[in-house]
């Protein structure tokens, strides 16, 4: 990046507007809204840190550090969360150059590297709670969800845009809030299925041909089953839930029984029964 090696980052520098858009209004004002309210906000991305800083100030602003307590870059998920502080030791940045590695993290800032082991100490310092609660948002099931689950027992929130077209509304009896608790997309009309590539089928859901003359058998894709696993619930993005109150109760997919349980505001057409995906609100 600081090179301007190949034409990737060079195209993202003199063209942000073309690759990158920008965060809605709704998110920001979530975002204060949960610092206004006492929670510790953290970014932390694999990306190294003039990169980042160009792609935040771009998408949220020239002041996208305030939006956070603490940003760390370069932190080379899925290794942040599976190594140890003597594997992966947290690093200060001057100029955006990694300096000398740090024996602990003692304070919020912005640091390099890192692993999850050290942050949790100091969440546990700046919350001044033994256990404290971490939400994981992050949109890869390899370097964000599985091993924020997995390794951390963080609750994870998988943003899957594979939700944004292929919403199915939900009967009035399966309610969980009132209507002035619905979120933006709760009130919206199906569209036609984002989740179905013309090559590979269902991002949800695969079909097993039968022996001989029996019928294909319906089965959950593993990368379905991985969702249902390791995610506490699913979206189709940021903006789903900005509008939501901050008190607002999800259905987890550990609720109960159903693999569908987690998605908000609808599971995927594909994983429900025929009877009840065409069923409308």
């Amino acid at each position: 990046f600081l090179e301007d090696c190949g034409t990737y980052f060079p195209e993202v520098k003199n063209h942000p507007d073309k690759y990158l858009q920008r965060c809605p209004e709704s998110v920001k004002k979530w975002l204060k809204q949960l610092k206004s309210a006492g929670k510790i906000l953290l970014l932390i991305t694999s990306s190294h840190s003039d990169y980042c800083r160009l792609l935040c100030e771009h998408i949220l602003g020239n002041d996208f550090e305030e939006y956070f307590d603490l940003v760390i870059t370069n932190a080379l998920k899925p290794g942040f969360f599976s190594h140890t502080p003597n594997q992966r030791p947290f690093r200060t940045l001057e100029n955006d150059e990694e300096q000398e590695a740090l024996l602990s993290l003692d304070k919020p800032g912005w640091y390099s590297q890192g692993n999850a082991i050290q942050l949790y100490e100091l969440l546990k310092k700046m919350t001044g709670k033994l256990d404290p609660k971490v939400v994981y948002f992050g949109d890869s099931m390899h370097s964000d969800i599985f091993p924020a689950r997995h390794y951390s027992n963080w609750e994870t929130v998988l943003i899957l845009e594979e939700l944004l077209g292929d919403k199915v509304m939900v009967p009035a009896e399966t309610e969980s809030e009132p209507l002035e608790k619905k979120g933006k997309y709760e009130e919206d009309q199906p569209k036609a299925p984002y989740s179905v590539s013309k090559q590979w089928g269902s991002f949800f859901m695969d079909r097993l041909p039968g022996l001989e003359n029996a019928e294909e058998t319906l089965v959950h894709t593993w990368s379905c089953k991985c969702i249902s696993t390791y995610s506490t619930i699913a979206i189709p993005s940021l903006e789903a839930i900005a509008d939501l109150p901050l008190d607002y109760r999800f259905t987890r997919f550990s609720s109960n029984s159903s693999a569908t349980a987690g998605y908000y505001p609808s599971p995927p057409r594909s994983l429900l029964p025929n009877e009840e995906s065409v069923t409308m609100k």
